[in-house]
């Protein structure tokens, strides 16, 4: 099992930043990869950004790519989100996930998750 919990979420106007935080404890080393996912109210929860473990370039979805930047630490303990020059379509819940397969990371369906942290974004 592997257990997740975001932080760093909270209220900022357009064009400002926020670094979300996802720790990780568990057994972190069935890992292949962790994301990032939103959800905003009424639509489905999307990907955001995936960071694979070794030398492969994370993945973004296109409405983030140049804004937004994910990371992680070499222990896999901790998963940074950067976002930068947030719109307010960005606003929504977001949530950090784990995936224990290239397959799974590859088609987004992640097996373990957090309980989310709220991004809102005004005009």
């Amino acid at each position: 099992q592997v257990q997740l919990v975001e932080s760093g979420g909270g209220s900022v106007q357009a064009g400002e930043s926020l670094r979300l935080t996802c720790a990780a404890s568990g057994d972190i080393s069935s890992t292949y990869c962790m994301g990032w996912f939103r959800q905003a109210p009424g639509k489905e929860r999307e990907g955001v950004a995936t960071v694979y473990n070794g030398n492969v370039i994370p993945w973004y979805t296109d409405s983030v790519k140049g804004r937004f930047t994910v990371s992680q630490d070499n222990a896999k303990k901790t998963v940074i989100l950067e976002m930068n020059s947030l719109k307010p379509e960005d606003t929504g819940m977001y949530y950090c996930a784990a995936a224990t397969s290239l397959l799974n990371c590859g088609e987004l369906t992640y097996n373990y998750w957090g309980q989310g942290t709220q991004v809102t974004v005004s005009s």
